[in-house]
């Protein structure tokens, strides 16, 4: 039930008068008390306006201002300074992460209505009373980084920005985009079935961009080339099956590239403590051995953990893929990383780092849940998003158009939510008013065969009790082929953007295929509160790639999307508006086409085309 609009019902019943003799006396005791404390109170203002009026300290004076009495107040809390590894567009913290709330689930999103059937599983046990040993909280997405840089999949733990820091442009106005450097990798791999070769970086291959404090730096092997004051990394793991290093500011390789062997899908993930730990999740069973995820160490580019999905237990036996981004709980060592089997994974790291000796360590313990419902074949229950996290409250989609809300301590499910067709998209998390709200869209997927015309649904969701706050849709076309290879999906496969600074009451979706086939595309800006339209940006190319807000420091907000025909566009936060646009050509001279997501640090766009090309490109 959503808390705003609950019902109180009303006392009607009818108070009786006291009967009691001794009532009359102790009405007069009552009001001679209140005549001595009044009294007292007048005394004290005559005595303070004698001694201290002539004090311009204490008493204030002058057209429309009144004397007045100094009233003992509580301080308030300061609030702490930014430090210079947080992100300033998330300055200063807002989130208070109360998840606790004595609203009851409500029927229409109680698991146990659909007959769940939950388990936790630790090695091959099944275990009964689970309650995690170090609990999971995670904050305010401001306190995610203990590092600078855009370190997963849109940032953080509310999964709400994929830039880091304010746009600063030399003449006070964003309105330019120059293409600065361009990577090429010139590798492909062979995919599972052995029918085409992966290459380049597709949904939702988002670049990480980090900068390094120099005690990390000087125990990695970077090029000492590579190394200047103001070092700024980026980290491109490939369908190819390489991980990829440059500089954000000329694109030069920054060390040598890790060679994985297998594709890699998704976006992976930094250990957002400064430890130089990667985590890469595996997106096709392609490689000669494990068929999951990874666990790097960047101080040698060494493997030092992996994990098979291909778990007896899990309902979804055949497919292992991981790829949605992980998060990690700083405060209790925990990766929390959902897995194309249906099984959400937590890992205690165990890990270990020491700067000084240049060395990193991971020992890590494996807990997984998985869950069934009675109408609910396994086979659907992968997830392929990224799990957003709010205190312990966990959310993710599964491939059977399900919004889950789960408690990471005790791994039973809070509440379920049947979205109306299908969706990839990792939930995006905004407290608003103390309370936390859900964003999520879905694709046009279950609506008809072949290629047709249908509705891409858009929710807001409370993100406690699981009820809709507000739903709306647009229309999109899609194509359903005989088989999953053949599809050509649209509607919403591009993460929100959850507005801030001048944009705060607005939330942005991008919606695919809005003029047929492998055409067009729109973006629209809601009313957070009502849902309403407030703008919309129509583009002549479809797109996958999700769009990313950028803020100057007076809190300007700037839109950068990339389109599947090569070009990146600019939009003006509050209004609609295109400001500029680039189309960014191959030194090959072949054709460019992005479909992965753009992260923006600063004044630097970093995004991968499906061509095996990363782009710096620069908003002056």
């Amino acid at each position: 039930m959503d808390l705003k609009n609950q019902y109180i019902e009303p006392d009607n019943s009818y108070h009786q008068p006291s009967h009691d003799p001794s009532s009359g006396t102790m009405a007069l005791v009552v009001s001679l008390t209140l005549i001595s404390v009044v009294l007292t109170s007048v005394l004290a203002v005559v005595w303070y306006r004698k001694t201290k009026g002539d004090n311009p300290q204490t008493e204030q004076s002058g057209p429309g201002i009144s004397n007045y009495i100094a009233v003992a107040t509580s301080t308030p809390t300061p609030i702490p300074d930014l430090q210079d590894y947080q992100n300033p567009i998330l300055y200063p913290a807002a989130a208070d992460i109360v998840t606790e709330t004595e609203s009851v689930i409500e029927d229409n999103v109680n698991p146990s209505m659909r007959g769940i059937t939950q388990n936790v599983i630790t090695g091959s046990q099944i275990v009964t009373g689970f309650n995690r040993e170090d609990p999971i909280y995670m904050g305010d997405p401001l306190y995610y980084n203990q590092i600078a840089g855009v370190l997963t999949y849109r940032g953080n733990n509310f999964r709400n920005t994929a830039s880091f820091g304010y746009v600063e442009p030399s003449d006070g106005t964003p309105d330019t985009l120059t293409e600065v450097w361009e990577y090429t990798d010139g590798h492909s791999l062979l995919s599972s079935d052995m029918t085409f070769e992966w290459q380049g970086y597709q949904l939702t291959g988002q670049p990480l961009i980090v900068r390094w404090p120099q005690s990390a730096i000087a125990s990695m092997n970077i090029y000492p080339s590579a190394v200047r004051p103001d070092f700024t990394e980026v980290i491109c793991p490939s369908l190819d099956g390489y991980i990829y290093f440059m500089d954000l500011y000329d694109g030069n390789m920054t060390r040598d590239p890790i060679y994985t062997g297998v594709t890699v899908k998704g976006t992976a993930s930094l250990d957002p403590r400064g430890y130089p730990l990667l985590y890469v999740g595996q997106g096709d069973d392609n490689g000669e051995y494990t068929f999951g995820m990874y666990i790097f160490s960047l101080i040698d580019g060494s493997l030092l953990y992996s994990y098979e999905g291909l778990d007896d237990g899990a309902y979804r036996m055949n497919w292992s893929a991981f790829d949605s981004s992980p998060v990690i709980d700083s405060a209790s060592d925990t990766l929390i990383w959902p897995c194309e089997n249906g099984i959400i994974y937590t890992f205690k790291l165990n890990s270990q780092y020491n700067p000084g000796a240049g060395t990193v360590s991971v020992n890590p313990v494996c807990t997984g849940y998985k869950y069934i419902f009675n109408d609910t074949q396994g086979r659907f229950l992968g997830v392929e998003s990224s799990a957003a996290v709010y205190g312990n409250y966990c959310y993710f989609m599964d491939n059977n158009c399900n919004l889950v809300c789960l408690d990471l301590n005790t791994f039973q499910m809070v509440w379920v939510f049947r979205m109306a067709d299908d969706s990839d998209l990792s939930p995006v998390i905004s407290e608003e008013n103390g309370i936390p709200y859900i964003y999520i869209g879905t694709e046009v997927d279950n609506q008809g065969s072949g290629e047709y015309n249908g509705a891409a649904y858009t929710y807001k969701i409370n993100a406690l009790t699981g009820q809709e706050v507000w739903q709306t849709s647009q229309s999109c076309y899609t194509y359903n082929g005989e088989t999953s290879a053949t599809d050509q999906s649209g509607g919403c496969l591009a993460n929100p953007i959850i507005g801030m600074g001048n944009i705060s009451n607005l939330v942005i979706f991008s919606y695919s295929m809005t003029d047929g086939l492998t055409r067009g595309n729109r973006l629209v800006a809601y009313n957070r509160d009502t849902g309403t339209e407030v703008w919309q940006y129509d583009m002549n190319i479809y797109t996958y790639s999700s769009p990313v807000a950028c803020y100057t420091a007076d809190g300007n907000a700037y839109i950068i999307i990339a389109d599947s025909f090569g070009q990146v566009h600019m939009v003006d936060g509050q209004t609609g508006e295109r400001i500029t646009y680039i189309q960014v050509t191959s030194e090959a001279g072949s054709d460019v086409s992005f479909q992965a997501s753009p992260a923006v640090f600063g004044n630097n766009i970093v995004i991968g085309s499906t061509q095996g090309y990363v782009y710096g490109i620069r908003i002056d």
